[in-house]
């Protein structure tokens, strides 16, 4: 067995199957086998229905009465069977499942496992998973559940891996730190688990290999960048003293701390890589203003790349006035500049100190003179290949120096791992002036009560509101509000205001025009998508409401909430929830704690270091297993790794490992 082989060569997949597992990222033996599953259902200790209490429950009976029929609302099919044991009944109830109503057999039991809870009025089982009592394993109890992709539901991949049962044995061995054969028999246990405790060892060695391939790319990419040169960059103290004396304001504790951390390392000559991590309204811009500054005294130019064209302007015009009274020439550069060809010729001659612009910046023909800083706002939102291109416009040969910033502060535990050696700088203040965001969960009918007045309040203090709705369009299967229909509400409820709308469909000069009209206070409510979410400076906007807040994750929703209270004016995030069930812990800890970096943590214990990776970097980490709170796991990692990397023939030997790393490369370096 080949594990590169590609899945149709596994019984029981042909070729429409492939094309549909392939489509879901699974394209080899190897994808297959490392295809774990999400959770397992204990059907070890079922309920009796007359048992049952409010919550996730697992009960053993028969099935009938099943009847599917539509809502008022078009495309929404409810379909409503009666379960029986020996103590009772219950009514399950599944939306947009039709197919539920051929799939029991009257006669037979099945386990059935969902939320028994209150809906109109009466205790219901929703939207129950369902196994044969016939198919689950009696001796653990434990049932494997995958994620459904297509046609292909978690049965299916039960089935299959069952027909490949006996293939689990030939897996060889991958990590050179463990034990031989501990790989082949954690996959087969997650795959087809004896016990709980059997579960927890295979993910224990599994969530170890992901670590160990994560960890290793990391210090693989500093050894790489370790080997690079740049241009040494002096300190130039008395020329900062001066720019530092001459602020508005004084700089923060951690944006001194930052700013020193960066100038000492532009003065090596190993190129600087370094990701500059500050919550919303902590000052990141300020600090890269003093990098640029330093790296002009020192005769080099500098690039500032940012997402998009509306972040780019907002940049130029807040770095030209801190800039310019020092001679520097500062030039914007977006699809939308004109005269590009003669601004083009301005920066190969050297002629612009620091160039601030979108993707334009990367095309062939913007050249530079002599390129010795480049910094990236938003990084994440840039691919590998995107960075790369910047970075390799210095014509010297020599590397520039690479400041990344993110608002998404960075959990610590995700920041050792993933981050590996990479130096990192945290701004965990903010400037002084700034008040914390008053954050509210309100009801709909606390909606009406409580919000509307205080945004009447708001207008009429001549302050303005962004109010974030999830989809553009309406769509008859939910009860969403669109941008459009909330905008056309709230024109009803404050016809003196004037309330427009913006989503991602819209084109840039839309856009544009909207945000532009926003920020000069000629709207004074904004209803919008998320597109809102990064970038975006109007201190005169002091109330946010989200509607379904449910509906999105925790560190989007504080994304989100720091587009209000960037100036001094008192300001307000109300998070808006539908329906009778409690707020989830993500809202009632975003309603308590503006400290974004506390939030990283929470948010990573509750949705998995994948999905926070994801919202970090391009492409996703997709770690499957591993929890990078887990820190002894990661110090075992971390100092296997080390040992690893002392004996150069490890990296022919290991030739599955070395080929499987070449993708975290590609995900974590920065350069």
């Amino acid at each position: 067995m080949n594990l590169f082989d590609t899945v149709e060569n596994l019984k029981g997949i042909g070729p429409k199957t492939a094309e549909i597992l392939k489509k879901a990222g699974i394209s080899t033996i190897r994808d297959f086998f490392y295809n774990l599953p999400k959770t397992y259902e204990n059907f070890s200790a079922p309920s009796t229905i007359a048992e049952m209490e409010p919550g996730k429950v697992v009960i053993k009976g028969r099935i009938t009465a099943l009847v599917t029929r539509h809502a008022r609302r078009r495309r929404l099919t409810i379909t409503e069977g009666i379960i029986r044991d020996d103590t009772g009944f219950v009514k399950a109830v599944w939306f947009n499942q039709s197919y539920r109503v051929k799939q029991f057999v009257p006669e037979k039991e099945y386990y059935f496992t969902g939320n028994f809870e209150l809906k109109n009025g009466r205790f219901c089982l929703m939207s129950p998973s369902a196994a044969e009592v016939d198919d689950v394993d009696t001796h653990s109890g434990l049932s494997p559940v995958y994620v459904a992709h297509g046609r292909i539901k978690s049965s299916d991949f039960k089935r299959l891996a069952n027909n490949s049962r006996n293939l689990f044995a030939e897996i060889p061995d991958f990590l050179p730190t463990v034990k031989s054969g501990t790989r082949k028999n954690a996959l087969f246990s997650a795959h087809f688990p004896e016990s709980e405790k059997n579960v927890k060892e295979a993910r224990d060695y599994l969530a170890y290999e992901e670590l160990f391939e994560l960890i290793l790319a990391a210090k693989l990419n500093k050894s790489e960048n370790d080997k690079l040169r740049s241009v040494k960059i002096p300190f130039n103290q008395e020329k900062i003293q001066e720019f530092v004396k001459n602020l508005p304001f004084t700089l923060t504790g951690a944006q001194k701390k930052a700013a020193w951390e960066i100038i000492k390392d532009m003065e090596k000559e190993t190129p600087m890589n370094r990701l500059l991590q500050g919550d919303v309204g902590s000052g990141k811009t300020m600090v890269a203003a003093m990098a640029a500054y330093e790296a002009i005294l020192g005769g080099a130019q500098v690039a500032l790349l940012a997402p998009t064209a509306i972040l780019a302007t907002q940049h130029y015009e807040n770095l030209s006035k801190t800039l310019a009274p020092y001679g520097v020439k500062v030039a914007l550069l977006t699809g939308a500049t004109k005269g590009k060809t003669a601004l083009k010729s301005d920066i190969r001659e050297g002629k612009i100190d620091f160039v601030v612009g979108t993707h334009a910046l990367l095309t062939d023909d913007t050249e530079f003179k002599a390129l010795g800083l480049a910094v990236i706002d938003e990084q994440h939102r840039f691919g590998v290949e995107q960075r790369q291109k910047l970075l390799l416009k210095s014509p010297s040969g020599l590397a520039p120096h690479l400041l990344a910033m993110t608002a998404t502060p960075i959990p610590r535990s995700l920041q050792l791992t993933v981050f590996g050696d990479l130096d990192v700088s945290i701004l965990n203040e903010l400037p002084k002036g700034r008040q914390p965001i008053k954050t509210e969960i309100l009801t709909e009918v606390e909606t009406k009560a409580s919000l509307y007045p205080k945004i009447q309040e708001v207008i009429s203090a001549g302050q303005q509101v962004y109010w974030v709705c999830k989809a553009i369009d309406d769509d008859p299967r939910t009860e969403t509000t669109s941008v459009k229909s909330r905008s056309e509400k709230l024109r009803g409820i404050f016809p003196n205001a004037r309330v427009e709308y913006l989503h991602g469909r819209m084109k840039p000069a839309e856009k544009d025009e909207i945000m532009e009209k926003f920020a000069l206070g000629e709207i004074q409510v904004l209803v919008s998508t998320t597109v809102i979410e990064v970038g975006v400076d109007v201190p005169n906007a002091t109330l946010m409401a989200i509607e379904d807040a449910e509906n999105y994750g925790l560190a989007q929703l504080h994304q989100l909430r720091g587009r209000v209270g960037r100036g001094s004016k008192a300001s307000f995030c109300y998070l808006l929830t539908s329906g009778d069930n409690r707020p989830s812990r993500r809202l009632v800890e975003l309603e308590n704690s503006n400290d974004g970096f506390y939030l990283a943590e929470v948010d990573l214990k509750l949705r998995g270091p994948g999905e926070i990776y994801g919202a970090l970097q391009h492409g996703a980490l997709d770690l499957r297993i591993a929890t990078l709170s887990d820190t002894k796991l990661i110090h075992r990692a971390q100092v296997d790794v080390a040992d690893f990397l002392k004996n150069p023939e490890n990296m022919l030997k290991y030739k599955e490992l070395m080929a499987g790393i070449a993708r975290y490369q590609q995900i974590t370096t920065l350069n």
